[in-house]
Formats: structure tokens, sequence, C-alpha cells
């Protein structure tokens, strides 16, 4: 067992005195968060820990790079020149090594698999961004007591909350709970940003992230930068569920695809919901080379488990399979030109590449084996079967083949075994291929389970080349056409499903977001104390939460004492309403005696008049959701969407939901008012 303070789980903190804070704090939350583990004792927890420090070394590296650059474009001593020249020197080697070594972990895919004594071509994870802690006590607390004019010092329970649940997100479990904890925490961002994060003002908070590849440390001050690394993460954690799975069974198998296929949706959805990002890992030219990463690694379990369910002696199966196998070689083929593209091309690791171009070549043999025992293993096709198996041949290959026609090639045994035989030839071809540029990477040299499952393919074409070689075979091999791309089940991309995790507005207590939100400004709240006349107080109300003040009637008790139209009433003697409903309210003022009802009241500025409010109230409802700043995931995707695949369009609005937690503005109530 690695010592406590070399387990720290910190995402790049400095020092070791935020080391051991990050340590108490994951302490803390792991105990009361489900889904948290920040300690397990596993190998892909000790990776973590192991990229953690070496994005610090980086950022030490990349610090004293950047003033020694500074030192020697000021100077103009030459011998302090070559002194800072020859430290560059010394500091881009160590970045160098570093970024190696960090290549090297982000390669290290076996920790990531399942523990399963199967044989399985190993699956590509990714690893979490790790972050620093942020202290968003101080921040908060002052914003509550300029905007909000509440006491912070009765929200800081709220805050630490909030805070601990952040801390708890940047270690979660590698299985559903530790999801959870993510969309937890990304849908609570959502409250975070419209209270505390006013479109014309910053908080003055940065966010710290380390690209997950090159450990990069970025830091912005846009709250989208927050919520587009989770999301990031949320992705990453899904490839590490898929890989883990044991895919010698069905239910792993199906597991596993419904795992890389959300990876897929949670990277497809960051690329079109967010843009601008500082990290590579985040940028629109690695996350198409993400997403289709996923999909060929779900399109290989779809092989995987065809593999599983069909008949192995079935002459139509078999056929299938070779299809399916040129479909997973056809969707690396695609993966592989994506890796090589300029902007992606010294961004990915070269383990990653050449592993990609391996399992290309890999299925590509697979291919041309299982159309070869197709052809020799099977009997020759009967007259009842050939018309079907004519169908499924004219389809199977890109050209036909050279030859006799397809129903003496079909029925005459020898001439199967002929094409069978070409088949095998070209699947030996692209065995020996795919080990050679397996051969070329130091990595994935190391890689015991790839080098079983490449040796083990080759074997048995070479077994099968021998079985159906005779001596007297004078006739040249002819060249076998490829096989025709073809899938039983095409690869989902399945965008994150928001509402999956319910979460309730940790500050809930500062009223209902349709008015109490960051972009909002109101005049200082109003006491008015009323006493009722002969015809009431002289107002009328509408809504609820909070209860507007729709109407004031001229010389009225209400007009007397202050209140306007497009008043909100907060309290009413001293009992605070923001979250009352309409019959709450008027039951407090029915309930006053003789000394009258003091109420307290706010104005939004901007909104003054019942037509103004009418608007103000209108937009809330329609709006409030909208994210202007960034793209980013309206409040009807996040809370209350019924679809897991829905993407938003920018110049779309969301419409609040009747069901809306938050409260409902007064104008999605009715028109139904009373005088008061």
């Amino acid at each position: 067992m690695m010592p406590p303070e070399e387990e720290s789980p910190a995402g790049g903190g400095e020092g070791d005195g935020d080391s051991g804070l990050v340590l108490l704090q994951a302490l803390k939350s792991s105990s009361t968060r489900k889904g948290c583990d920040p300690f397990a004792q596993t190998q892909r927890s000790k990776l973590q820990h192991r990229r953690a420090r070496i994005n610090q070394q980086i950022n030490k590296e990349m610090r004293m790079r950047a003033g020694a650059e500074n030192l020697f474009r000021a100077t103009s001593n030459h011998k302090v020149k070559e002194t800072v020249a020859l430290e560059l020197s010394y500091v881009n080697s160590n970045l160098q090594l570093l970024k190696e070594e960090l290549e090297e972990l982000n390669s290290s895919v076996d920790v990531y698999q399942n523990e399963s004594e199967s044989i399985s071509v190993p699956m590509i994870p990714l690893g979490l961004k790790e972050t620093k802690e942020l202290d968003l006590l101080v921040p908060l607390k002052d914003f509550i007591s300029e905007h909000y004019g509440e006491e912070s010092i009765l929200f800081e329970k709220e805050i630490k909350e909030f805070m601990e649940l952040r801390q708890a997100m940047r270690t979660p479990s590698r299985n559903e709970a530790g999801l959870e904890l993510l969309m937890e925490y990304y849908n609570q961002l959502y409250f975070l940003d419209s209270r505390f994060f006013p479109p014309t003002k910053s908080l003055g908070v940065f966010f710290h992230w380390y690209d997950s590849l090159t450990g990069v440390p970025s830091h912005q001050r846009a709250l989208a930068f927050e919520k587009g690394s989770v999301l990031f993460n949320i992705g990453a954690l899904h490839t590490q569920i898929g890989a883990r799975q044991d895919r010698a069974s069905l239910p792993g198998l199906n597991q596993a695809i419904d795992a890389f296929q959300k990876a897929a949706g949670a990277f497809n959805y960051l690329k079109e919901n967010f843009s601008n990002a500082p990290s590579l890992d985040m940028s629109a030219a690695s996350l198409n080379m993400l997403v289709r990463l996923m999909v060929a690694q779900v399109q290989e379990c779809v092989f995987e488990k065809m593999t599983l369910l069909r008949a192995q002696h079935d002459f139509l199966a078999r056929l299938q399979l070779a299809q399916e196998a040129a479909r997973v070689e056809d969707v690396y083929s695609l993966v592989h030109q994506t890796m090589t593209q300029a902007h992606v091309k010294d961004y990915v690791p070269f383990s990653w590449t050449t592993m990609v171009q391996v399992k290309s070549e890999h299925f590509k043999a697979l291919s041309h084996y299982f159309a070869a025992i197709a052809l020799c293993d099977c009997p020759a096709a009967s007259d009842a079967e050939l018309p079907e198996q004519e169908k499924a041949f004219i389809q199977f290959h890109v050209t036909m083949p050279e030859g006799p026609s397809l129903r003496i090639l079909l029925q005459d045994p020898e001439e199967r075994r002929k094409l069978g035989k070409a088949h095998l030839k070209k699947a030996i071809m692209k065995h020996e291929e795919a080990m050679r540029i397996h051969g070329l990477c130091k990595i994935l040299r190391k890689m015991d389970i790839l080098q079983e499952v490449l040796s083990f393919a080759h074997k048995r074409s070479l077994s099968k080349y021998s079985e159906i070689d005779h001596e007297e075979d004078f006739f040249e091999t002819g060249d076998a056409p490829d096989i025709h791309p073809k899938t039983h089940q095409k690869p989902e991309i399945k965008s994150p499903n928001f509402s999956q995790v319910k979460v309730t507005d940790l500050f809930h207590r500062l009223g209902p977001l349709s008015v109490f939100s960051a972009k909002n400004k109101w005049y200082p709240a109003r006491r008015v104390h009323l006493m009722r006349g002969e015809n009431g107080f002289g107002f009328t109300l509408r809504g609820d939460s909070p209860v507007l003040i729709a109407g004031v009637i001229p010389g009225g008790c209400a007009a007397e004492a202050g209140l306007k139209e497009g008043d909100y009433i907060i309290s009413v003697n001293g009992k605070d309403c923001k979250w009352s409903k309409h019959a709450e309210v008027v039951q407090l003022l029915k309930s006053t005696g003789e000394e009258g009802v003091e109420i307290t009241v706010i104005t939004l500025q901007g909104s003054e008049g019942p037509k103004a409010a009418d608007k103000k109230s209108a937009a809330m409802s329609s709006g409030s959701g909208m994210l202007k700043s960034n793209k980013e995931n309206s409040r009807k995707s996040l809370m209350n969407s019924k679809s897991a695949s829905t993407l938003l369009v920018w110049s779309k609005k969301s419409k609040r939901s009747k069901k809306s937690t938050y409260g409902v503005p007064f104008t999605a109530v009715g028109d139904n008012e009373a005088m008061y």
C-alpha cells in the first residue's frame, strides 16, 4: 500500500501542503458521498495518482521555461544568454521525458481492462481530466451579500456542501455510482451559473483543469470550462467502464456497447455545445476523433457479439461475420485517418494510433478468414439452398471474384476451395502486417494480451491454409476481392440524459430563479405597513413563488403605503414568502388583526408597471434556462428532458415546465387575479 501522501488524488495541486489538504477533504467527502472513491486500491487509482504528479511536474517545468525564455529575450549579456540557453535545453529535455512518461501512462490500457481469464482485444479508454482544489466560500458569500442582500453567513452550509460535492467528483468510482456523482455535480453547475454568474460581471474565480493526455494546465473564469471538463470526464468514465467489461459473455458485451455509445454521446455533445476550449483534449478535432474511436469500439463489440450469437457452422452466418469484421476494419481505418490529421497527429499518443492501425489490419484479416471458412468448411449449396446463398453472395464482395459463374462457384467444392485459399492468403498477409505494425511500438510490445490475440489469429489462418493446400495444386492462387462491409447493429451515439439524476438547488433559500438570479437586479427591499380599509388592502395579487402585486387601486391603502404594480411580496409579518403559493400569502393577509400587516416587497429594475412586469415574467418563464455566454444545455434539457438524444439549437429557447421545482412565474399560472 502506498503512503497516504503519495496517494493524493489531487489533479495537479501544487506542493505537499495542497496535496495534504486535498487528501483530508477527499477523506471527508468519501465518507458521505456515494460514488466517490479517492483511495481505491486498484491499478487504475494508482495510475490516476501518477498522472496527477506528472501534471504537477509538467506545470513546474513550463513555468521555469517561460521564465528562462523571458530572461533570454530581455538580457543582452552574452554569458547570461549562454547560461539561460543551457538551462532551456535542460528544461526542454525534462519536459520531453515527462510527456513521454505521461504518454506511456495514457497508453496503459491494460489496467482498465477486465480481469477475466478470457482473451479479448484490449480497448482504448481515457484517463480522467485532473483539476485543482477550488475554494468558493469567500466569492460566493460576497456575492450573496452584495447581490442578494442576504446574511451570507447563513449560507455557509450550502457553500460547503457544494464544495464537498466538487471535491468528491474529482475521484469518482468506476461504476454507475461514479457516473451519477459526476452528473449530480454537472446538474448543480446549472444552478450555480444561474445564481452566481451574471452575464456582465466575473465572479473572480479561476477553474483549473489539466489536459487528459498531455497534462498541460489550463484555466478560465468561464463556468462553461468547468461544465465542459466535467462532461469530458463523464465520457472518459464511460470508456473505462466499457473497457473493464467481460466481453466473453453476452451481458458484458451489451454493457460495453452501452458504455462506449454513451461515451461517444458525451464527447459529441461536448463538441456540438461548447466552443473555444482552452485545452487540446476538448478541441473540436480531438473530440471528433474520440467520437469516431468510441463508435469503432462499439462496432468491435458488435462483431464479438455476433461471434457469440451466430452458429459457427452455418454458411450464411460466417458470411455475416466476415462482413461484420470488414465493417470493423472500415471504421478503424476512418479513426486512423482522423488520428493522422494535422491538428491531431502530434497530440494523440503514438500507441493509440498504432493500436488503431493494428486493429484495422487485424479485422481485415478476420474478414478474409471467415470468408474462407464459409467457403471451405461448409458443404456445397443444395438446389434448395442455392437461391438464398446466391442472394447473399452477390452482395458479399466489393467486386465479383474472377472465375466461374456464381452458381458453379457455390455448388463446386473445388471452386469454393480455390476462392477460400485466396481469401486465406490475403488473411495471412494482413495478419502479418498487423503483427509488423504492432512490433513498431514499444508500448504495444509490452501488451501480452494483444500479442497473444494477434498470434493466435495468425496461427489459426496458417493452420487452415495448410489444411486446404494440396501438393498437386499447380494453379496460382488469385487475389481475393475485399469483403463488402455490413453490420446488423449500427452504433448509436447516446447523448447524456441529464434528467437521469435529479438534483435540488442547494441555494433554493435565495428564492425562485424566475426572480432571484444573477442576471436580475432589483431595488432594495421595502417594508410597508398596511391597515385594512373598508374595501380591503386595495391591491390585486397574482401568481405563485413569489406572489406578484398585479394591480393597485388608486387612493387605496396599498397605494398610500407606496406599493406599486409589479412588486413581489417576499415576506409577510416577518415570514419568508419567496416560495409561498398564492393561497398561502392570501391566508397570511387575511389572518391579520386590527394592528395591520407588515409586508416586504421588491421591484425588479426595469420591470416597473404591469406591462413591464408581465413581459419580464413571461421572458423568465420562456427563456430563463438559456445560456447566452456559451453553448450549453438549457434548463429544459438539463432537468426536464425526456429524450437522452436531444441536442440544442442555440437560437431556440426552452420553455419552463409547469412542474418546475423553482416555482412558476405568475404568467404561467393564468389570469385568475383576486382583490384584497
